[in-house]
């Protein structure tokens, strides 16, 4: 069965000693590898890069603490993929239906920029995720980096399926949707709106309406 990185994961020397600088320097965060958000059997997956800060890193759920999330959980549970009222925090009773939420690299990478080796280290994770979500139909990525870390767990070429905010690439059985980051910089320059972000989850119920609940 899949399995999450352990709480002292050591793949990764530079992520572990940042993960130590920031346990002195906020003790009471989460600060550990942040397991996925979500069930197994979703027919949605959300890829995001790696967690924030002060974001994931602090709270222990993907996309729980800061403007990201924000967006994310309002527009979820607009379209019906998540149920409660998001609350920043992991004790906020917020549960996801038909959906799962993950990150490519799971530990907090300075600057928020994991190097292509950390990448490669956690990647079979993800792969491992992937395979055991056996109704799965539809991967959002957010963001290029993500959208790159995505076709590289999947064995495609990334020449193939450029990103951009909007496509959809038709990957063996998978639908494989790219969105903007849906981080506060993005949202304050207008490089992504939010009647932009829910275009693209209006595209992916389309594509599951038209698939039955049960595979």
């Amino acid at each position: 069965m899949f399995s999450e990185p352990p709480p002292d994961c050591a793949r990764c020397p530079r992520l572990v000693e940042y993960r130590d600088a920031n346990k002195r320097s906020f003790p009471d965060f989460h600060n550990a590898p942040v397991p996925a958000f979500g069930p197994l059997g979703a027919r949605l997956l959300i890829v995001g890069l790696a967690p924030g800060l002060k974001g994931a890193n602090q709270t222990g759920r993907p996309f729980t603490g800061d403007y990201a999330g924000d967006l994310l959980y309002e527009t979820l549970c607009k379209f019906g993929f998540a149920r409660g009222r998001y609350g920043r925090n992991a004790e906020d009773g917020l549960s996801l239906q038909d959906c799962r939420i993950t990150n490519a690299v799971r530990c907090v990478p300075p600057e928020n920029k994991p190097t292509g080796a950390e990448g490669k280290n956690c990647r079979p994770f993800l792969e491992a995720e992937i395979r055991q979500m056996d109704r799965l139909r539809v991967v959002l990525c957010l963001g290029g980096l993500s959208h790159a870390a995505v076709l590289t767990t999947l064995g495609q070429r990334k020449a193939l399926f450029p990103f951009g905010h909007g496509h959809l690439h038709e990957i063996d059985n998978l639908l494989v949707a790219d969105s903007y980051h849906c981080s506060r910089y993005n949202t304050n320059t207008g490089r992504l709106t939010v009647d932009m972000f829910e275009q693209v989850f209006e595209s992916i119920c389309e594509r599951l309406s038209a698939l039955p609940q049960q595979l």
